[in-house]
């Protein structure tokens, strides 16, 4: 990896699943560069990146210890390296902690995923791609609900004062479950979910959010009110 000036670099695209990192490199005061990452042109597929990032997905993190990828790995690894944004490993909260942040990746994330690029998972078939955002809406629906149960129930990690690496996480996915989606978002309503909706309105009051919104060209309210990102650089999601 060639020297770096700063002590991370964010491979990002707008609006992307590099949003929830960027946000804890902000809470967290690190210094960091961005690169952005051409969707336009594809370039997270192209030999360059995927040097970085083998799987050719955004984001991706230079550290001075080596790459990591992964949304979710890069978060726990940040809140580890620096000790803030997570229950530290031998806090009894650890546990719950970290069943929600891969519940928050590798289940919501994942279903999202699946109505932004329906083609990827149902083809090109119009009838099987409405098929398929019918039945994952509905998945959906469910888990949000469960995350708004859990967020109602007030854990410690996501308190107010001491935002946690999965809020900001939360908080990008509801905004791109109100944005996105190639058969429409009439399916999600923040305001159904008090709870999380709090949460996410706390979070974008904060100064680190503030700057990143700029940054990536969010809108004044990118979680509560959220418009589609008008980035100074790049392609948004």
């Amino acid at each position: 990896m060639a020297a770096m000036t700063v002590s991370y670099r964010l491979h990002y695209a707008p609006d992307n699943a590099s949003l929830p990192v960027r946000l804890a490199l902000e809470e967290l005061g690190q210094p960091y560069e961005t690169a952005l990452v051409d969707r336009r042109s594809r370039a997270q597929e192209g030999a360059a990146y995927r040097a970085i990032n083998p799987a050719g997905l955004i984001p991706a993190l230079e550290t001075p210890h080596g790459a990591i990828f992964e949304t979710a790995a890069i978060l726990l690894w940040l809140a580890d390296t620096h000790a803030a944004m997570a229950p530290p490993p031998a806090a009894p909260e650890r546990g719950d902690f970290l069943k929600w942040l891969f519940f928050t990746s590798n289940t919501l994330h994942a279903d999202l995923r699946m109505i932004f690029y329906p083609g990827q998972y149902a083809g090109t078939s119009e009838p099987a791609q409405r098929a398929l955002h019918d039945t994952v809406t509905a998945r959906l629906r469910r888990h949000f609900a469960l995350v708004d149960a859990m967020t109602t129930a007030g854990p410690v990690w996501l308190a107010a004062e001491a935002p946690s690496v999965l809020g900001g996480y939360l908080a990008a996915l509801t905004r791109w479950a109100a944005l996105y989606g190639t058969h429409g978002t009439d399916w999600f309503a923040l305001e159904s979910l008090p709870a999380l909706h709090a949460l996410v309105a706390r979070l974008e009051a904060r100064p680190a959010t503030l700057r990143v919104a700029r940054a990536e060209g969010l809108g004044p309210a990118p979680f509560t009110s959220p418009q589609p990102a008008r980035p100074p650089e790049g392609a948004a999601l």
